[in-house]
């Protein structure tokens, strides 16, 4: 039988608790709440070219903690502080768009064969898996629609692989309200991206790819400089080699008023100055200078963690 004494101490450890439950719900409340609207923050700052803010992009989301392109790989960039989640969307046999960079299942999950020839509820069928091959039991292969309300008013979206289903993405982001949070990228001439963007009366923001390694055809990248008053937001650049001819690339695109978009995932994208190369050195700095000494001002990485505390220490992760 209980003490008079021990049930007074029993009711003030039940009622400490309590508190203390409330309190973790109010802080994740409030952490959430100060989360909704940081996206259009994100979004001044890839339209003001004066800013000296870099936006860090996430490579299909925290891949190294979580099965890449899936609901808990964006939750845990947004948690990081990470400014746009990059991913990759496939369209199912009954054509709902979902993440996966692969146009197979094999890879990314348990089931085998083409995403097309699946419908979206054949799908469910399979568990996603880590990047060690490990399935995450009744982790499911997200379709965009979930992947955006996630996103919505938290992070800016970039859309890789999906300029052929521009229509689809669009419609969706006009449906969740946050077409003005979501970039899109392809590397197709500037005439079938103007035609595309001018069926609708709203668009997605809108970047195109150029290599520019040497010897490659600049026809598509100088087809969009020949009048600055219409330049695209940014340009991502990839080379092999960072030399005069990567500067001189960027500068024209700084002088146009459009940002620099380097992938510093991996070597061949980015001169070798890589985030792995970055990581394990004992200057980060020597990897990454060059790459801001460019003029460059949107990163995507491998190492969001990493890079976001680099760019902290350099003063360039000051959002007005």
């Amino acid at each position: 039988m209980l003490t008079l004494r021990k049930t007074r101490f029993y009711s003030f450890l039940l009622v400490v608790a309590l508190t203390s439950l409330a309190s973790c719900s109010q802080l994740s409340h409030q952490t959430h709440a100060n989360a909704i609207g940081r996206a259009d923050k994100i979004v001044a700052a890839l339209h003001d070219p004066s800013t000296s803010y870099v936006v860090v992009v996430a490579h299909r989301g925290d891949w190294r903690n979580y099965p890449e392109n899936s609901i808990p790989a964006i939750e845990s960039i947004i948690r990081m502080g990470v400014d746009m989640m990059e991913l990759d969307v496939k369209m199912t046999r009954d054509s709902v768009l979902v993440l996966c960079h692969d146009w197979t299942l094999d890879r990314t999950t348990t089931g085998s064969g083409k995403i097309s020839d699946y419908t979206y509820d054949q799908l469910l069928a399979f568990d996603l898996k880590r990047g060690h091959g490990i399935a995450i039991p009744g982790l499911k292969i997200p379709t965009l629609r979930q992947a955006l309300e996630v996103c919505k008013g938290r992070i800016v979206v970039n859309v890789d692989q999906g300029f052929d289903y521009y229509d689809q993405v669009l419609a969706l982001t006009e449906e969740l309200g946050m077409t003005h949070q979501v970039l899109i990228k392809s590397g197709n001439s500037r005439s079938k991206v103007e035609a595309k963007l001018a069926r609708h009366p709203h668009n997605m923001m809108y970047m195109p790819v150029a290599s520019v390694t040497e010897g490659s055809d600049m026809t598509v990248f100088n087809s969009y400089l020949d009048n600055h008053a219409t330049a695209p937001i940014a340009f991502e650049l990839c080379f092999n080699t960072l030399d005069s001819q990567v500067r001189n690339t960027a500068r024209k695109v700084l002088d146009a008023g459009s940002k620099v978009w380097v992938n510093t995932i991996w070597g061949s994208l980015c001169g070798n100055h890589d985030d792995d190369r970055a990581f394990d050195s004992s200057d980060p700095g020597q990897v990454y200078g060059p790459i801001l000494d460019l003029g460059t001002s949107i990163i995507q990485t491998d190492r969001p963690e990493f890079l976001i505390k680099y760019l902290e220490k350099k003063g360039r992760r000051k959002l007005r």
